[in-house]
C-alpha cells in the first residue's frame, strides 16, 4: 500500500509518532489510509451540509475496513461572488483546489481518496486533482438544492432571482416582488436547483464514471444523500483493493461520453472549460472541434432551468442521469464498455434503468431538439472558437445581426443596460474579461439576467471573452477566443459595427472590411494589466486560452 511509505518499518517510526499524535491506533495505521477531501464551509450554501456527507463517508470507510482521514478543499460561491471583483476569484480557484489537493494527497501517501465537492469550480478542481494524483478515487457531492416556491404556486430558482432584478430596473416588478424572490429562490442547502454549472459537473461526474448513481441528482436535504455517501465510503475500499484509478476510468471515450451527455442534458457552457482541463490532467487532449460533431447527432432531451421550468429534483424522480444515459444508448450514442467507480461497466450499471417521466427526460425519438444543448461557433470574431447554450436561446435569436454596443468591462455594460441604453436589435460586446484580461474570466450573469429581465431576451445578443453562469439563458455567447487582452479581433470592435450571429451555422462574424480591421490593428495597443500583484497577476501570466480549458502553463 502507498501508506506503507509513512507507516511501515523502523525508518518510519518518526512518521508513526505523528500519527499517534493524531490519536490513531496501531490497528488504524495497519489499514488503508483514505483521504477524505471535504469542501465543507459556512459561506457556500451548497457546502454547508458537507460535514454530514463527510461523516457518512467516514462511516462507510470504517465499515469496509479502512481508516478515513479528512483534509479540506476550498470553494467559492459564484452567486455571492457575482457582479463584483470577487468573481475574478472564481475560476482561478479551480487550479488552487487541484494544486493543494495534489500536495496533500502525495505528501501524506494516501491509499485512496474520497472527494466531497459540490459547487462550480470545486468539482472540476477535484476531478483535475484526481486525474493528476491517480490513486483510487471516488466522488460523492453534496447534492442539489430544492426548488423554491412563490405565493402564486410557481416554482423558482436562482436564475429567476437574478432576472427579477432586471425586471425591477425595467419597471415591471416592484421591490416587494423582488423581496419575494429573494426569500423564496434558495430554500435549502445544496447547489442551486437548475442545470447550472455545479449540477452540470456533478452529473458529468456520474457520466465520467467517477461518482455513483444519484451523485448529480439526489437533493441535498434527502436522507438518500447520506446513504449514498456511506456507499461511496465503502466503495473506495473496493477500488483500493482492485487498484482501479482515475486514469483507468477517465479515458478518451469517457470524455466523449461526457460531451454527449452534456448535449443531452443541456449543461452549462462552463463544461466547455472544465472538460478539456480535466482531460488534460488525465493525459487526454480533448479538442472541442468534436463538440459540434457530437452535438449534431445527440438530441437535447432535458430542459431544466434556466432553459425550462423543471429542476434537479424532477430529474432525480425521472430516473436521474442514468435514465438519460439509457435513452442515448438506444441509438448507440455512448461507449458502454468502459469501467466505472462501481467496478462495473456502464452497460452493467444501466441494466434495468428506466425513464420514469418522459416529460422531464424526453424519449430519444421525441427530443426537444435533434441537436445538443451547446454549440461551438467560429468565424473571424472567434478564430479559436466560442460557446453558446443553444438549448436556452429563443428560436428567433438563433440567427441575428445588429450593431455592436461595446464595453470594456462588465460594470460598464450593466450600467448601460439598467439605464435603458440597450435596445432591441443590439449586440452587446463585453471584452477584456477573459482569462488573462479579467483576469479570471468573470461570469456575466448580471448583464444577461438584466437583458432577460428587461424584456430584451428575444431581441438582443451578448458576446464576451468572459464566460457565463449556468443560470444564463438567451443569445449569450462566451469564451470568445482569442480574447481581447491578447489582441483578438474582439479588441478591435467599435461602436456600431455590424455583427452577425448564426448559431445554427456555427458562425460569429464581424462585418467589417479587412482594410479597416488592419488599420485598427496597427493602432491597437495592449492595455495595462488590471491586476499587477498577488495570485491573480500570477494567474494571468500562466493561464492559457479558454479554447484550451484555461489551464495553467509554465
Amino acid at each position: 500500500m502507498r501508506s506503507y511509505n509513512v507507516t511501515k518499518g523502523v525508518e518510519r517510526a518518526p512518521n508513526r509518532s505523528l500519527f499517534y499524535a493524531l490519536g490513531l491506533t496501531e490497528e488504524e495505521m495497519s489499514r488503508p489510509l483514505i483521504g477524505v477531501v471535504s469542501s465543507h464551509n459556512e459561506i457556500v450554501p451548497g457546502h454547508m451540509n458537507l460535514d454530514k456527507i463527510e461523516e457518512a463517508v467516514k462511516a462507510g470507510i470504517r465499515a469496509a475496513g479502512g481508516t478515513p482521514i479528512m483534509f479540506p478543499a476550498i470553494a467559492v460561491c459564484d452567486g455571492i461572488a457575482m457582479g463584483h471583483v470577487g468573481m475574478k476569484y472564481s475560476l482561478v480557484t479551480r487550479d488552487l483546489i487541484a494544486d493543494s489537493t495534489e500536495a496533500m494527497a502525495i505528501a501524506h501517501q494516501f491509499d485512496g481518496l474520497v472527494m466531497i465537492p459540490n459547487c462550480d469550480k470545486n468539482v472540476p478542481g477535484l476531478l483535475m486533482a484526481a486525474a493528476r494524483v491517480n490513486v483510487p478515487t471516488i466522488f460523492v457531492s453534496g447534492g442539489p438544492m430544492l426548488a423554491g416556491h412563490l405565493k402564486n404556486g410557481r416554482r423558482t430558482c436562482l436564475s429567476h432571482m437574478f432576472e427579477a432584478v432586471g425586471a425591477y430596473h425595467a419597471g415591471t416588478m416592484d421591490a416587494c416582488g423582488v423581496r419575494e424572490y429573494e426569500e423564496s429562490a434558495c430554500p435549502s442547502c445544496g447547489s442551486c436547483s437548475g442545470m447550472y454549472t455545479a449540477n452540470s459537473m456533478n452529473c458529468l461526474t456520474e457520466v465520467l464514471g467517477m461518482g455513483l448513481r444519484g451523485n448529480g441528482t439526489i437533493p441535498a436535504p434527502y436522507s438518500a444523500r447520506i446513504r449514498l455517501a456511506k456507499q461511496a465510503g465503502m466503495q473506495i475500499m473496493t477500488l483500493v483493493k482492485e487498484n482501479i484509478c482515475p486514469r483507468d476510468i477517465m479515458t478518451e471515450k469517457a470524455f466523449q461520453n461526457a460531451l454527449a451527455m452534456d448535449m443531452a442534458l443541456g449543461c452549462s457552457t462552463n463544461s466547455m472549460l472544465h472538460l478539456p482541463a480535466i482531460a488534460h490532467e488525465a493525459g487526454v487532449e480533448l479538442n472541442l472541434d468534436i463538440a459540434n460533431e457530437i452535438s449534431s447527432k445527440t438530441p437535447n432531451l432535458c430542459h431544466l432551468a434556466p432553459a425550462g421550468d423543471t429542476f434537479m429534483e424532477d430529474l432525480e424522480q425521472a430516473g436521474g442521469v442514468y435514465a438519460v444515459m439509457k435513452e442515448l444508448t438506444k441509438k448507440g450514442l455512448l461507449h458502454t464498455d468502459l469501467i466505472t467507480c462501481t467496478g462495473k461497466t456502464i452497460a452493467e450499471n444501466l441494466q434495468g434503468v428506466e425513464n420514469l417521466n418522459t416529460d422531464i427526460i424526453r424519449p430519444i425519438n421525441a427530443p426537444y431538439s435533434p441537436y445538443g444543448g451547446i454549440a461551438v461557433l467560429r468565424g473571424n470574431l472567434a478564430a479559436e472558437g466560442c460557446v453558446v447554450k443553444q438549448s436556452a436561446v429563443a428560436p428567433e435569436m438563433m440567427t441575428h445581426s445588429g450593431p455592436a454596443r461595446v464595453f470594456d468591462s462588465e460594470e460598464e455594460a450593466i450600467a448601460a443596460i439598467y439605464a435603458g441604453k440597450i435596445v432591441a436589435g443590439d449586440v452587446v460586446v463585453i471584452r477584456y474579461e477573459g482569462p488573462k484580461g479579467g483576469p479570471g474570466m468573470r461570469e456575466m450573469l448580471n448583464p444577461t439576467s438584466a437583458i432577460i429581465g428587461m424584456g430584451l431576451g428575444s431581441s438582443v445578443a451578448l458576446i464576451t471573452d468572459g464566460r457565463f453562469s449556468g443560470a444564463t439563458r438567451g443569445a449569450a455567447i462566451g469564451h470568445v477566443c482569442p480574447e481581447a487582452a491578447v489582441g483578438g479581433l474582439i479588441a478591435l470592435v467599435e461602436e456600431g459595427d455590424l455583427i452577425s450571429v448564426d448559431i445554427a451555422g456555427h458562425k460569429l462574424e464581424l462585418l467589417v472590411d479587412q482594410e479597416t480591421i488592419a488599420a485598427r490593428r496597427a493602432a491597437w495597443t495592449c492595455p495595462e494589466p488590471k491586476v499587477k500583484t498577488g495570485y491573480l497577476a500570477r494567474y494571468a501570466k500562466l493561464v492559457s486560452s479558454a479554447s484550451e480549458g484555461a489551464v495553467l502553463k509554465a
